[in-house]
This record gives C-alpha cells, structure tokens and sequence, in this order.
C-alpha cells in the first residue's frame, strides 16, 4: 500500500509541486537580516548590540498594570478592531495636544500588532503596482521589502553627512535631490526621526520642507516616530504632521514597546486623518483584525499615568530620555578609549561606530566591508553589531566603515560590551 501511494505522488509531482511555488512578490524576501545577526550572536555567545531591544528590567508600575488588567473581565475579550476604547482614547489625550488638535479616538486612531504592523499597513493600503514610494537611507530594512512586495518601486535618496560627520544631526537631504526624486508615480514618502540608525533629529525647518514637496506633489507621508520618548535632554522631536500642509497628509505611527521599554508586547498604534486611518483599518481587519486586548489595557494604564505625570521627575517618559542618554555615552567613552570615532546621534536606541581604525582588511569583491566586520567581531570579539550597508538600497558607499550599536541594554550589559571594545584595537 505505501508503495502505491509513493508511486501516485511520484506520478503527479511535478503537477502538484509546482502548485507550491510561492507567489512572485515574496520571491528574493526569503531572508531577515533580525534573524540571520541574532542566530549569529547566539551561535558564537556574544553580546548583543546588535538588535534593538533593552534587556533590562521593566518598570514596576507596568507590573502592577499587568495584575490590574487581568482582573479587568472586558480585558479578555475580542475588542473593538479599530483599537481598544480606553486606549485610544488615552492616545488622544496624549496626542492631542503634541498635534495642536483635538484627535478623535475613533476614527483618527488605530492599534495594531506592533508599529510594524502599522508600517505594513500603512504601505500596503496605498501603495500598487508601479507606484512609487520615496525612502530615506540609511532606513529600516522592511520600508522597502513591504514597497516591493506590493509591486511599488523604491525610490532612494540618502542623507549625507554636511560638515562634521560626528554629529548626527549633519547628515542632511539634498535639497534638489530630494525634489528630483517626485515624479508623477510618487504615492508616498517615508520619514523616520529620531532616526535609526543614525540618530538624527529632523529640525523644524527640514520638516517643513519636506512636507511643502510632498504638498506640493500630492504625496502620503508615513512617519515613523516610534524613538520619541527617547530623545535626549535638551534636544526636539519634531513632528512633520504639525509642519504646514503636514496633518492632512501624514500617519504617524509610534511604539508602545519602544515608549516603555518592552519591545516583545508588540504594539502600536497610527495616528492622523480619518480618510488615511480607515484605509489602514481595512488592511489591519483583513490581517489580524485587531490587537490583543489585554496588552491594550495594560498599555492604556502606562499611558494614563504618563499623562497624569507629564514633565514631572517620576515620568517614565522622562527618566527614559535620560536612560538613553546615559547608556550612549557609555558606547561613546568605550569607543574613545579604543580609539574609534562615532556617529554621535541625539535619541534613538543606536549609535554609528567607525570601524575603519581596527585596520581590519577582507576581500570585498563579493562581500561588504561592513559585512565581513560585523561578523568577524561577533566570532571573535565576541560583540555582535549590525553593519549599516544592510540599512541602505542603493547609496551603499556611505556606509562602508559603520557598524551599527545598539546602547538600549542594561548596565552589566553596556559594560561587558563597553569592556570589549576597550579591548579590540589592543587585541
């Protein structure tokens, strides 16, 4: 019997596996440079600079938002697909006044699995086949595979250093680069500040530029705002939905897990106009139709008490800026004491380390410099980091010295790291 079987399986295989063929759009999208650099890390022990999430302990008052909400009967329940009533409702108090308008909870507002998913939706609910989507580089690798995946086309324009490369906040747009970018195909923009990897802020004059071109254009701007509760001391996050003509045209989309420090909750939310949100709702309900209930619930109590606590010491938001600001300085005295220069960004998890003193020589015929250094110190320096080439689609010579760290780690683990970079030029 088992024989007949195989032998009917043989005889239609070629029929019945090419009905296994995946679908075009995900073809060359086989590989995720999270998985293939955090497997690297485990395989050779190392510390992880590398992906963005802190390792350190959560805040206490999340805790007890946890032992709250499960005893919260509605916090186990489907709930509204759209977004959570309490939580929304606390974005929009949030939000309202950092937008200079009154949100509405209900249509101006979605949750969803994670920024990620909003990203996704985001692109996905307007962009097609052959349109074009304008993507800052260095950016975050899944712009362009989701823009790809939707049959659109990546359109590239990077920001490149103008005076002094050290400061984060001189890595700037061509301005007639950036115009020459728009054609008639353009659907959308992506803008993401503070920015990863490089951690610069977009000031209030670079806002209004890039939203006057893309009024100017007819064009969607995502922003991706998911790093502002990490800018440092002293310095602003500037939104491009307050930019004139910006509100209209833009989706901001933020982090629960990176405002408070538990990147593994996954969830996010989008915030602008009801035209734009309800066609990210169609994408989000055909998806997973809504987020977790019950992390809504605990997430909407974090955002409650932010609220009640806004510019005061005990703000979670304002002891996370400083949490940030300290644990880079750490990467940055490590990084002076061996002798590399850095990018020195202003918010954000990351900082840019030049490599190109450790004198390190690879064959680059076939694979990036940045390539072969990221994995060579993760084998035998032990510091896992992700090399920035791996942020951009075209501009690659940029990133040719970088490496990318992450400095959202707790103390033991920014010292183990700091200790290893100390020790690299000697070793």
């Amino acid at each position: 019997m088992l024989r007949t079987v195989q032998q009917s399986l043989c005889c239609h295989g070629n029929r019945c596996l090419s009905n296994f063929a995946p679908a075009q759009r995900i073809i060359g999208h086989e590989k995720n440079l999270w998985v293939e650099y955090s497997a690297l890390a485990i395989k050779h022990k190392a510390v992880n600079l590398g992906q963005g999430f802190p390792d350190f302990t959560p805040p206490e008052f999340l805790k007890e938002a946890w032992s709250d909400a499960v005893n919260v009967p509605s916090a186990h329940w489907y709930t509204r697909g759209q977004g959570y009533p309490r939580l929304v409702n606390a974005l929009s108090e949030m939000y309202s006044p950092e937008l200079g308008r009154q949100i509405d909870p209900m249509t101006e507002i979605m949750t969803s699995v994670g920024a990620y998913e909003s990203l996704y939706a985001a692109l996905t609910a307007f962009t097609d086949p052959g349109d074009e989507v304008i993507l800052i580089e260095p950016h975050f690798d899944s712009y362009s595979v989701v823009v790809e995946v939707c049959g659109g086309k990546p359109v590239y324009v990077p920001l490149k250093p103008d005076g002094d490369p050290t400061n984060a906040n001189n890595w700037v747009l061509d301005k007639a680069e950036f115009e020459g970018a728009f054609t008639s195909k353009t659907k959308l923009l992506m803008v993401n500040t503070p920015h990863n990897p490089i951690g610069k802020l977009f000031s209030a004059e670079e806002m209004e530029f890039i939203a006057r071109t893309c009024e100017k254009h007819n064009v969607i701007i995502v922003s991706d705002e998911v790093y502002e509760r990490c800018v440092f001391p002293g310095h602003v996050h500037h939104r491009i939905a307050n930019a004139p003509g910006g509100w209209e045209r833009t989706v901001t989309v933020g982090s629960a897990g990176k405002s408070f420090s538990m990147t593994g909750y996954k969830l996010g939310w989008a915030i602008g106009p009801e035209e734009l949100i309800s066609k990210l709702q169609t994408v989000h309900q055909t998806a997973v139709y809504s987020a977790p209930t019950i992390l809504q619930e605990v997430i909407a109590r974090c955002v409650e008490r932010e609220i009640e606590l806004k510019g005061q010491e005990q703000s979670y938001h304002s002891q996370l800026s400083k949490i940030m600001e300290k644990g880079c300085s750490e990467i940055i005295s490590a990084c002076g004491d061996a002798g590399l220069s850095v990018v020195e960004p202003f918010g954000g998890y990351f900082i840019l380390v030049d490599t190109s003193p450790l004198g390190l020589e690879f064959d680059t015929s076939q694979v990036a410099y940045d390539i072969q250094c990221a994995q060579w110190l993760t084998e035998h320096m032990k510091l896992a980091g992700i090399p920035l080439s791996l942020f951009f689609g075209k501009n690659k010579h940029l990133s040719e010295k970088y490496l990318r760290l992450c400095f959202a780690k707790s103390e033991q683990t920014l010292k183990i790291g700091g200790d290893i970079i100390r020790d690299i030029v000697a070793k």
